[in-house]
């Protein structure tokens, strides 16, 4: 298992035990982010693609993850999550780009997500 679908499993349970630890959080956080990336003077697409490139930016491995499942979910294709990382690594440098390798298997793992949910 690649640690993109390893964390793809865990995840949701990761962030329910999270939440219980610390609802206040929870609470004040979904719905901000809730509004912030629904549709708007940029789309949701283009949002969750700029959040995608920062996460990468400042390497965080989870925003990766969960941004790039959210720019498929959002109608975003290979390409364009591909050229946002490129983005990324361009503004980023060296640092930024070690972390290619996680998105293209963050890539790799929803493709194959959505293919068993086919």
């Amino acid at each position: 298992m690649s640690e993109a679908s390893g964390f793809y499993e865990s995840w949701p349970q990761r962030m329910i035990a999270a939440k219980a630890m610390a609802p206040e959080v929870g609470r004040a956080f979904g719905p901000f982010f809730r509004d912030l990336m629904k549709d708007g003077a940029l789309p949701a697409k283009q949002k969750e693609l700029i959040a995608l490139g920062i996460g990468i930016a400042v390497r965080c491995e989870a925003c990766i993850y969960t941004h790039v499942e959210k720019c498929f979910k959002a109608g975003a294709t290979e390409a364009e999550i591909m050229e946002t990382a490129g983005v990324a690594v361009m503004m980023g440098g060296g640092p930024a780009y070690t972390y290619l390798a996680v998105v293209a298997e963050a890539v790799k793992a929803c493709e194959v997500r959505a293919g068993q949910a086919a």
